[in-house]
């Protein structure tokens, strides 16, 4: 938690010294600048002043336009620490399926994964012994009895080739770590059951 903090800490600090650099840049951009000694032993032609165009805004480079920014980046840090923080992650049993249709009547492909408790359309990270690949929900299942019947529920049902892809076999089941990335907006499939909470991401 200390480690997330500081980070935040720092993603707020660098937003405000860029703003406060492109402020000084702007300011400093609508500042004339004195000629150089050569340049001023001659008379140099007058440049016409350009009255299409509006002058510059002033910027104000005062501590409390500083803090003002310095506090939203913060905020907004803060929030995305909120969201990701309530995207559920953990160890389930993952098991192997290939549909000639799927509930979202897409196509089943490498990255199609099922749950009976993820929203259709819910983008999913599983890894097996450090590798990964990233699933997107458009099926469901595994049904009620096999998620019961393995040491950790079975959760989540992996493309055949997905599962080739990670632990060299199509069909298996084995245990894997998983990180939803982003919920969907499709249906649900149900809402209690066996590994509801691990699904959920609530122990």
């Amino acid at each position: 938690m200390h480690k997330r903090a500081r980070q935040v800490i720092t993603t707020a600090l660098a937003g405000t010294t860029l703003a406060a650099g492109a402020a000084t840049a702007a300011h400093a951009s609508v500042i004339p600048q004195a000629p150089s000694s050569a340049a001023s032993s001659r008379t140099l032609p007058a440049i016409p002043r350009d009255t299409t165009r509006p002058a510059p805004a002033p910027v104000s480079l005062d501590p409390v336009s500083l803090g003002a920014a310095f506090n939203a980046t913060l905020r907004k840090a803060y929030e995305d620490i909120k969201k990701a923080a309530y995207l559920p992650y953990g160890v389930a049993t993952a098991t192997s399926f290939w549909d000639a249709e799927t509930a979202s009547g897409k196509p089943m492909r490498y990255r199609t994964i099922a749950s009976p408790y993820w929203p259709l359309g819910t983008k999913v990270r599983i890894t097996y012994k450090g590798k990964s690949a990233i699933g997107v929900v458009e099926d469901f299942g595994p049904a009620e009895w096999a998620v019961a019947q393995h040491d950790i529920p079975a959760i989540v049902d992996l493309s055949e080739k997905m599962m080739a892809d990670l632990t060299g076999v199509a069909s298996n089941s084995v245990h894997v770590r998983f990180h939803v990335l982003k919920w969907g907006k499709g249906g649900v499939y149900r809402h209690s059951g066996t590994g509801y909470a691990l699904a959920m991401g609530r122990r």
